[in-house]
């Protein structure tokens, strides 16, 4: 039996202005499309950000209207800002949804079901988990979160490389090619004592990324109360290259599930929470928490 349908007083469409993809008129589109499709008078905003982080105060904002949609135009970065937001308002009715704009966006590729405009025409939530990420163990420790994945040593030292350089395919390949030549592994210490070298971590609550990657067979991603761990530990280099060829055609296969994952840092360590690249001081703890069904979404 279907949820009854879910109805809008507003709807919110975040998106970046300066943004090197479409996203001011993709933005426009929607609102364009929602105003022919919708029943009755809703109001729809567009909230351009204007700065980085932005997006987290416009739609904790948002979010706290009755019965409020908030939509983020964006790749992963811009929708992991939008998700934070809506998390800071507390405990609301709102909705969630994301249209994809520039290059990342592999959270939509993975999840979505249908055209969001139809989606938000016909009104049909359902549930999405979350991973939250604490840093430290004072009480205090703020927590942020991810809607798809949050990765530790390559996948970060990768970003933070191709953050430097231009655009383009082939620079990209080339300095995918230069780092990973570079790159040397890190060590961590898990909860029971013990200390690992590891080449790399994804803790992943959806089942692909990079456009290509198949991390895991999980079949019911992201709403079944835990997230995969795929963990590469140290080995030699050409082993984690053949480890990423069979991503990238076949798949890793099944990967371990959990609920939480824990570990101390003992260097300070760069991580990628949705695409964007952070650092955790050395000899912190570091957890990470499924919060099952903490969105509801549509799309």
């Amino acid at each position: 039996m279907n949820p009854t349908p879910r109805s809008f007083e507003s709807i919110s469409v975040i998106f970046n202005p300066h943004s090197t993809g479409d996203a001011p008129e993709l933005a426009a589109g929607l609102r364009d499309q929602l105003r022919e499709s919708l029943p009755g008078p809703v109001e729809i905003r567009l909230l351009p950000t204007e700065h980085a982080g932005h997006a987290v105060d416009l739609a904790r904002q948002a979010a706290q209207g009755p019965h409020a949609l908030v939509v983020s135009v964006s790749g992963d970065g811009g929708y992991n800002e939008v998700v934070n937001g809506i998390m800071a308002a507390g405990d609301t009715d709102s909705v969630c949804a994301v249209l994809p704009a520039g290059n990342a966006n592999d959270h939509h590729r993975t999840t979505s079901r249908q055209p969001l405009a139809q989606a938000i025409t016909q009104g049909q939530v359902r549930p999405m988990d979350l991973l939250r990420l604490t840093l430290g163990n004072e009480p205090s420790a703020e927590s942020v979160y991810a809607h798809s994945y949050i990765g530790f040593g390559l996948t970060p030292v990768v970003a933070i490389d191709l953050e430097k350089g231009n655009k383009g395919a082939f620079k990209e390949m080339l300095s995918v090619v230069r780092t990973f030549a570079k790159y040397r592994p890190f060590r961590i210490r898990h909860s029971d004592g013990t200390d690992q070298k590891i080449d790399s971590l994804v803790l992943a609550n959806i089942p692909q990324m990079a456009k290509f990657a198949t991390l895991s067979e999980a079949p019911d991603r992201p709403a079944d109360g835990q997230f995969e761990v795929i963990l590469f530990p140290h080995t030699a280099k050409w082993r984690i290259l053949a480890k990423a060829f069979r991503a990238s055609t076949t798949g890793l296969g099944d990967q371990p599930s959990v609920d939480r994952y824990e570990f101390t840092t003992l260097k300070p360590l760069p991580y990628q929470i949705d695409g964007e690249v952070r650092s955790a001081p050395a000899n912190t703890r570091i957890l990470v928490e499924s919060v099952p069904s903490a969105l509801t979404v549509i799309g």
